[in-house]
């Protein structure tokens, strides 16, 4: 956890996010919470932030906070966003929760300059041994919940998500991966052809994607 001016806390993959964006810019962070990232970005870097998210308690929780946040569906009401109005968009582990992870992806790089994904890697080693060894669908501190009980309906991998990303001819300018204990490793290299490594260990991942 990283603190903040005000003793609060953030978490780890938050505060990877935020030092990714530069200040005194536009943002949309969908699926925004109880508005953890909002709060930083502007006390810290000046963001003019705005955020949808899907409960109404987490809503309630940002507006009473001075956020201007507003209740939205990632699945249907991206499409009302005009193209470029943003410099980022945020998504923060929820792609794997939407009915239609393809379609959102391209509506946050319209909308965006950039967009900042994460999601939990499902070809995390833990993830795999607990299939292997027990066969049945694995729980973690990122995937705590059982699997009937779960909002995730698309799982992927870091592998899948880059293998979707060239075929929507998507850029990946960053990616970052972290582990169990919340280590942050750079999975992605120059010049090497867009090569993206960290599927076995990465239980978490993010990525700053761009349009070619």
């Amino acid at each position: 956890m990283a603190e903040l001016q005000n003793n609060e806390t953030i978490r780890s993959d938050l505060q990877i996010v935020a030092d990714m964006i530069e200040p005194e810019c536009r943002l949309l962070d969908i699926g925004c919470g109880d508005g953890a990232l909002l709060a930083y970005l502007a006390r810290n870097k000046n963001v003019d932030g705005r955020g949808i998210e899907l409960g109404m308690a987490g809503v309630n929780a940002c507006v009473s906070s001075g956020l201007s946040v507003i209740q939205g569906d990632a699945d249907t009401d991206l499409r009302d966003y005009p193209n470029d109005a943003f410099d980022y968009v945020v998504l923060s582990q929820t792609l794997q929760a939407t009915r239609a992870p393809r379609e959102v992806l391209a509506n946050l790089l319209r909308i965006g300059r950039q967009a900042i994904i994460s999601f939990p890697n499902f070809g995390y080693w833990r993830v795999r041994l607990s299939l292997l060894t027990k066969g049945q669908m694995p729980q973690t501190e990122i995937l705590p919940d059982q699997w009937y009980e779960t909002q995730n309906i698309h799982f992927c991998t870091i592998k899948d998500f880059v293998v979707l990303c060239r075929e929507m001819e998507i850029e990946i300018d960053q990616g970052v991966v972290l582990d169990s204990q919340g280590r942050a490793r750079n999975i992605t290299s120059p010049g090497t052809s867009g090569r993206v490594s960290g599927n076995l260990t990465g239980e978490l991942a993010i990525f700053v994607l761009s349009k070619p």
